[in-house]
């Protein structure tokens, strides 16, 4: 069966959707180490409002369906999760405006797009202990993995570990963006909860994908 890209685009913010729904205590409880608390709380409803309004979404095309979804999720998720996370959708949505069929290439502009969203939305680069440190090298080991020939489920769970490994990796930095950047040095020694939350959508996806019966 061919798939379109508009489905792979569905299926893609349905996992997310889903993840953080799902991961709502377990993104919450990492938050309250040394933040608000509240992004594992706040995540959760917007994409649960996103999950309610799936029948309405405009389907004209993969970029018109990011960014209805990035509308609801800038206008429903709470305090700085919301902009930063609706930003992403939206840079993702005008990388591939006017497209109805998506390569890897796409992708790899989507996820560069969203960063750079994030990045300048949340004033934050690599190493000040935000999702950035997640996303930005899972992006390049997929984009690396597709380069050197590899199909679109390895690179997908070659980003996946890639997160992990550098969510992790963030128990080491400093908070130098967003409420946890109050503590100080306090901040040293737990992961942050945004690339943690990019690593777990990463990895379920990656799962999701490989089991999809339309492969």
């Amino acid at each position: 069966m061919t798939r379109s890209s508009l489905a792979d685009t569905e299926f893609v913010v349905h996992s997310i959707a889903q993840t953080a729904v799902d991961n709502e205590r377990e993104f919450g409880d990492l938050d309250a180490v040394v933040g608000d608390g509240d992004f594992g709380f706040s995540l959760a409803r917007g994409f649960e409002i996103v999950l309610a309004d799936w029948p309405d979404f405009d389907r004209s095309s993969p970029a018109d369906f990011l960014k209805k979804t990035a509308l609801v999720i800038s206008g429903r998720i709470g305090g700085t999760s919301g902009p930063l996370w609706g930003t992403a959708f939206l840079r993702a949505s005008a990388a591939v405006a006017g497209k109805a069929d998506l390569d890897g290439d796409d992708v790899v502009a989507m996820l560069r797009a969203a960063a750079e969203g994030i990045k300048a939305r949340g004033k934050s680069d690599l190493g000040d202990k935000t999702l950035l440190d997640a996303l930005v090298p899972a992006t390049d080991a997929f984009e690396a993995e597709l380069r050197a020939g590899s199909d679109g489920l390895a690179a997908l769970a070659r980003a996946a570990v890639v997160a992990r490994e550098r969510a992790d990796a963030t128990s080491f930095l400093q908070a130098r963006r967003g409420r946890a950047s109050y503590t100080g040095e306090r901040s040293i020694g737990s992961p942050d909860p945004g690339a943690v939350a990019v690593a777990v959508i990463l990895e379920r996806l990656s799962r999701e994908w490989a089991a999809r019966d339309d492969l």
